[in-house]
């Protein structure tokens, strides 16, 4: 409880500039104009039973992502059942069956239409009800409310009203869209993580009006009660428009006190909130779709087969009943022992047409096993049977997350048996999403003999080639863990003559893993380690840069109160390895207080507690790409240490700070190279003047109000984020996970096509890319890159466009010109590029280049790029694709693809839901194509008889894995 203590008396609004910070002066900005339409929206804070009368009765906190209830599932499922070709007809076959007209009994038509047409219903209620109980296990999640009278008790979600006030513990998930009235915090800054709504797993930081920062405790919300008055429900995730009623004033609300739905509480100890939006009203459920109704090629193409088949049965029914008719007028008055003299409608040797009409019905009957019924019923007995399979597959059970794989609907089983195009998301899909602190550079030297997986990767690939080369067999790679010589180059960059010891430093993985035990660190150099930096050259320049990667952040410490071991919460894992190295280096940050915050430092003697007090902080945004913080230590001196993207640090330096810059960028580039996430490191000596009137603009800015607050705060800031010393740079690797490189490879020799969507910049991706064997030595790769073309008098997004086309055309000529058969080509191209890439003039152009590559990388694209991506894919080349990722960010990619797979990973469950299968891991992606999709595939195909459709997968049979019948 002490802990507690000590950390809710922070003010955490000191440690931010840009993030949702309010000026104190916010009364003076006054209220939203709250009326029209779109913002009727009316909540009573603490008086839920006010919004039961009819005006203001608002949804439940009920949600549900099933497709059909007790009512609508008889007639959508009807509906979407004779919505088939071959089940219309037979629906129609039996209905006439029922006249006396039938040449049969009317149940040998009926019988096997009820069984077919309800066994399918039968799958899709079984599937619906595992949604449904997926849904009834988060409604059934409880929340503390507000009962009355200060009294707070748990109550199920679902049961939430809107005006509940709410009290939401760290580490769960806030149950309704709320506005949010306290913290644990004295000024009412909390943590929120979204990666359940955006994929990010960046924590954001939210902050409360300051009116309600008394609402600090259970007994305080007694008397409490107010009135929001805000837009109506809306699939906005980043905007929110309202007004709080409160003690007689009116405060303005914004998305800075929102707290979404599905979003999780983190690094707080509690908050409090109003329910504002419940349900189906919630902005993550406004921004849900409806999965989209699938069907696989052998399921269109059967309805061609049908459509064939049935033509050819009316054809026969015509011919024979034209043949009849002409019979009945011509001879039947020959025929005596059918009666001519009574002559019956049907031989009525007058009225030849109405013989005809009855004949043509029922010859259609009479022949209608030209169209089998058998067929459909024995195809989906094996896609439910395979369905089941692929659920109990042991081999796609991973132990250590206990997640099984899940066949979400069985109508797309022998698609998997067909997919030519696999589109995958790279962070948490292809990595682990694991920062570990691996490599870094200080005064010119680097540091760090550990080889990254990318490293490892390219010299394994290297020694298969040069085998394959020389014609003799690699039996042995050296087992040392000692320092490498230099770094690994990429394939395509290097020549025959390199030699493997430089890059290889372990022969498996469980030597990567067991050198250090220390999660966020598998850094390995005896040059910095146990105090021996000090020993170093630079030792001084070594001193500050330890003390940048202590000191620089907005971290708190939690101690183990057993153990006495310190962990950190931070806004990203990169901050957590920064920390994690730090201790490891001898600079452990053991406290934060309201202004300071203290490192042990044990680099000689004794371990020396050192306080620095934080006097600003300058936190990171994505247009900034970089934080700083100005602090000032023992000895008076006031620092402002800067950490960021290598481009906008070098950008920054003074003349006397680029001592190190040619060296440090060549690490740098190495780094990169090794598939690494870099960071540049420096620092600015400020003196006591300088400082006081930077800060006098800076709290101006700070307490500024108006829309151009913002841009007031960079600018101001820029003022003192220049004239920096460079230090050094540090290398984090997103470790990839388990058996995805061996997965790749062995999909890649099968002849699927891998396109890798990715938010990443493009050295990142690359990196990975041959760290997974998506690109391999001897691959060629084509860049297409927006070119500024200066001095051009034509329009700026004409110029862009005609010069992406170029390179596209000359792209595609090089391919065509390669007279290397076996030749493979890559294609890599940004965010940007892909914007007019995929414009209506420009994409198929763009889709004819990516299909004529073996490897396709996307890097930072947009989800809704992703999405535009994987449609271009689809419909482009009519071919499967199959879209793989495990975010939220990955939904739209999933959705639109032909087969969506999603992951059961750290980004949560939106990409599994609005997935149709889900593993656990990428590696069990192969088996879930080669061995139930191949399997499925064979099955239904020889039971259609169809020998093209067999051909699509013929690739399947030259996968070189092991095949198990399930």
């Amino acid at each position: 409880m002490g802990r507690r203590r000590i950390r809710s008396r922070i003010r955490k609004s000191h440690f931010y500039t840009f993030k949702c910070l309010r000026p104190k002066t916010l009364e003076d900005q006054g209220p939203h104009i709250i009326n029209g339409p779109g913002y009727t929206r009316i909540v009573h804070c603490n008086q839920p039973h006010l919004h039961l009368a009819k005006v203001l009765r608002y949804t439940s906190n009920y949600v549900s992502t099933t497709r059909y209830n007790l009512i609508t599932f008889l007639p959508k499922c009807l509906y979407e059942q004779f919505h088939r070709v071959a089940n219309f007809y037979f629906l129609v076959a039996a209905i006439l069956s029922v006249f006396p007209l039938s040449p049969f009994n009317k149940w040998s038509m009926i019988a096997p239409l009820i069984f077919v047409v309800g066994l399918s219903m039968g799958k899709e209620a079984l599937e619906d009800w595992r949604r449904f109980m997926q849904d009834v296990k988060v409604n059934s999640r409880k929340a503390t409310v507000h009962r009355g009278d200060g009294d707070f008790g748990r109550r199920k979600w679902k049961k939430l009203r809107v005006g509940d006030v709410v009290k939401v513990e760290k580490d769960q998930f806030f149950p309704a869209d709320l506005l949010l009235l306290s913290s644990s915090y004295e000024d009412g800054i909390c943590y929120v993580e979204t990666m359940n709504l955006d994929g990010e797993t960046n924590l954001k930081v939210k902050r409360c009006l300051d009116v309600t920062l008394p609402l600090e405790r259970d007994d305080t919300f007694q008397s409490f009660s107010g009135t929001i008055k805000c837009e109506d429900p809306n699939p906005n995730l980043y905007t929110f428009v309202g007004n709080l009623e409160y003690d007689g004033q009116v405060y303005p609300l914004d998305p800075s006190q929102i707290l979404l739905r599905d979003s999780k509480l983190r690094n707080t100890s509690y908050v409090y909130g109003v329910v504002v939006f419940t349900g189906h009203d919630t902005k993550v459920m406004q921004n849900s779709t409806k999965s989209p109704s699938k069907r696989s090629r052998i399921e269109k193409r059967m309805d061609y087969i049908i459509y064939t088949l049935f033509a050819l049965l009316v054809l026969v029914s015509f011919i024979s009943s034209l043949g009849f008719a002409v019979m009945t007028k011509m001879h039947m008055g020959d025929w005596w022992y059918l009666r001519p003299d009574k002559p019956e409608r049907l031989t009525n040797p007058r009225n030849p047409f109405h013989a005809w009409v009855v004949h043509l019905i029922t010859a259609v009957l009479l022949y209608g096993y030209l169209i089998p019924i058998s067929l459909y019923v024995s195809i989906e007995l094996v896609k439910v049977l395979q369905a089941t399979f692929i659920n109990q597959d042991l081999q796609m059970y991973d132990s250590e997350s206990g997640t099984p794989a899940q066949a979400r609907t069985s109508n797309l089983n022998e698609e998997l048996g067909q997919v030519d195009t696999i589109l995958s998301d790279k962070t948490g899909t292809l990595t682990c999403n694991q920062m570990d602190f691996l490599k870094c550079s200080i005064a010119g030297t680097s540091y760090g003999v550990r080889a990254s997986e990318v490293e490892l990767a390219a010299a394994k690939q290297m020694a298969i080639d040069l085998d394959e080369e020389q014609g003799e067999e690699v039996t042995h790679l050296p087992r040392t863990r000692g320092r490498m010589h230099g770094y690994a180059k990429m394939p395509s960059k290097t020549s025959s003559d390199i030699e493997l010891e430089t890059v290889i430093t372990a022969t498996d993985e469980g030597d990567q893993t067991q050198s250090t035990g220390i999660k966020g660190f598998s850094f390995e150099d005896q040059r910095l380690m146990g105090g021996n930096w000090l020993n170093e050259p630079n030792s001084d320049d070594i001193l500050m840069f330890l003390r940048i990667l202590a000191v620089c952040h907005t971290a708190i410490p939690e101690v183990d109160e057993d153990t006495g071991k310190c962990t950190y919460e931070a806004e990203s894992p990169d901050e957590v390895a920064f920390l994690v190295a730090a201790g490891e280096f001898g600079f452990e940050f053991t406290k934060r207080t309201q202004s300071s915050v203290f490192i042990s430092e044990r680099h000689s003697g004794q371990p020396v507690e050192r306080e620095y007090k934080v006097l600003n902080v300058l936190d990171f945004t994505s247009k900034r790409k970089r934080m700083s913080v100005i602090v000032r230590d023992e000895k008076g001196q006031i620092l402002l240490l800067c950490k960021g993207a290598d481009s906008i640090i070098f950008e920054r330096l003074s003349k006397n700070g680029k001592n190190y810059l040619e060296a440090t960028s060549k690490h740098l580039n190495g780094y990169g190279e090794a598939g690494l996430r870099t960071l540049a490191l420096s620092y600015r000596k400020l003196d006591e003047t300088e400082y006081s009137i930077w800060n006098s603009e800076f709290h101006k800015a700070k307490t500024s109000v108006g829309a151009d607050r913002d841009e007031m705060l960079e600018k101001v800031s820029d003022m003192m984020e220049k004239e920096l010393i460079l230090v050094g740079a540090t290398a984090v690797e997103d470790k990839l996970q388990k058996g995805v490189p061996q997965c790749i490879d062995k999909l890649a020799q099968a002849g699927l096509k891998i396109w890798v969507l990715t938010g990443d910049k493009m050295e990142t991706a690359i990196n990975i890319g041959y760290a997974c064997s998506l690109l391999r030595q001897g691959m060629k790769q084509i860049y297409i890159a927006l070119r500024n073309e200066e001095g051009s008098s034509q329009d700026p997004e004409a110029a862009a466009r005609e010069n992406i086309l170029m390179q596209i055309i000359n792209a595609s000529q090089m391919i065509k010109l390669e007279k290397d058969p076996h030749a493979a080509f890559a294609l890599i191209i940004d965010g940007k590029t892909l914007t007019y890439a995929l414009e209506d003039d420009i994409k198929y152009q763009f889709l004819a280049l990516a299909v004529d590559c073996a490897s396709v990388i996307c890097c930072r694209v947009s989800p809704k790029q992703k999405a535009l991506v994987t449609r271009l894919a689809k419909e482009g080349t009519g071919k499967t694709t199959l879209a793989i990722g495990d975010g939220a960010n990955d939904v739209g990619m999933i959705q639109e693809a032909d087969i969506g797979v999603g992951i059961s990973g750290v980004e949560g469950m939106q990409a599994v839901m609005a997935s149709d299968f889900s593993i656990a891991q990428f590696r069990f992606l192969e088996r879930l194509l080669v061995v139930h999709g191949h399997w499925c595939y064979k099955r239904i195909a020889q039971m259609v008889n169809i020998c093209e459709l067999y051909l699509i997968f013929r690739q399947a049979h030259h996968l070189h894995t092991e095949q198990h019948t399930t």
